[in-house]
């Protein structure tokens, strides 16, 4: 987990949304697909992921900052309920959204990355590197590791779309750098205000989300506005 659990209960409950407080065995999924941003916006509006975070992975470094981040990548740190999300879909969104490197050599910090957390994953990250690779000519660069540490990023990236809209912060609660990190309501609200979740999609999690009508209101003008807008950085 990515908090301990006493801690993780009060967060996730002080910004709850009805039907979560039963008992679930969360797991964690780690994704370096480009720029944190887009990655932070496309995991929190999907179906079954509890919360999301941003951060450095998969160098040597002690300590990464985003200034001197060394050998490290930028990466979306995940958790689900695997009850209603698999590993498999979490690999779909993943291998259809990256911005730069899934091909083309970059710079690590913006590399294409899995880090795995147990071996299930890692067959089936590897399992679905092949498949992609069919649909390529060009060789596919992501590389598939071992997750060992993960170091948060500074506050100003967690939840970056959202802290863009102070009011809606103001308005749900969320007026705290570590309600932005750990709240499954952040995660919900970056994602739509950035235009990742669908209108459809959007008007069936309302009744979830507890909004007040004015911030309810709010947020679906941007759903609407920000479609196929993309979440590039």
């Amino acid at each position: 987990m990515m908090i301990n659990e006493l801690k993780n209960f009060f967060l996730y409950t002080s910004n709850k949304m009805p039907g979560q407080f039963e008992e679930i065995q969360a797991k964690r999924a780690t994704f370096g697909m480009g720029c944190f941003w887009a990655g932070d916006c496309l995991f929190g509006v999907l179906p079954g992921v509890i919360r999301t975070c941003v951060g450095y992975a998969g160098g040597q470094k002690e300590s990464p900052t985003y200034k001197n981040i060394g050998d490290h990548t930028e990466v979306v740190d995940i958790e689900y309920n695997p009850n209603i999300v698999s590993y498999s879909q979490l690999l779909a969104l993943f291998w259809q959204n990256h911005e730069y490197g899934l091909t083309t050599k970059i710079k690590r910090q913006y590399m294409s990355l899995i880090l795995y957390h147990d071996e299930e994953q890692k067959l089936l990250a590897e399992k679905s590197r092949e498949q992609e690779q069919y649909k390529h000519t060009d060789l596919i660069l992501t590389e598939i590791r071992k997750f060992e540490k993960f170091y948060l990023a500074e506050d100003y990236h967690q939840k970056y779309r959202l802290r863009k809209h102070p009011w809606l912060m103001e308005n749900t609660g969320l007026t705290s750098d570590e309600l932005l990190r750990n709240s499954p309501l952040a995660a919900k609200l970056n994602g739509y205000i950035a235009g990742a979740g669908t209108l459809e999609q959007f008007k069936k999690e309302l009744p979830n989300l507890n909004l007040s009508e004015k911030a309810a209101k709010y947020l679906e003008k941007y759903v609407i506005e920000n479609q196929g807008n993309g979440l590039y950085c």
